[in-house]
């Protein structure tokens, strides 16, 4: 397990991964996590989940949102995160818990404690955008 910052191995990482969980999704295209949730969704290289208690049961970008990472019905390649860093660590052990491989932080989420805790756990992708990083592959 790491932290994980090369952006060569980002783009393999997600070159390989299928299935992504967009955690913190907004029905505010403004918001960096719908618009991002777009650019990922047009590329059609992934499957995305969307997971946002406040929103679940609603459609957003044509997905329903599931209240948590348990709901999503098959494996997790790609746990991304639009939550402010406080609430980072609740989000890890649920990542863990449902045997996610990577925990993606969008920049401004990081918490470098809960970081450091869990980075024997499971792999974290830091100071890339997973939208940016997606339009590459």
């Amino acid at each position: 397990m790491a932290v994980i910052e090369d952006l060569q191995t980002i783009r393999e990482i997600l070159k390989d991964s299928r299935t992504v969980a967009v955690v913190g999704i907004s029905p505010k295209p403004e918001r960096a996590s719908h618009y991002v949730s777009q650019w990922v969704l047009e590329r059609g290289l992934h499957k995305v989940y969307f997971v946002n208690p406040v929103y679940a049961g609603r459609k957003i970008l044509g997905r329903e949102v599931l209240p948590s990472l348990r709901d999503i019905p098959e494996g997790v390649d790609i746990v991304d995160v639009f939550r402010k860093p406080s609430a980072l660590e609740e989000i890890v052990v649920e990542a863990i818990n449902i045997g996610a491989k990577y925990v993606w932080l969008q920049p401004g989420t990081e918490n470098e404690e809960v970081i450091e805790k869990y980075k024997d756990k499971i792999d974290f992708i830091k100071t890339a955008c997973l939208g940016v990083v997606v339009k590459t592959i």
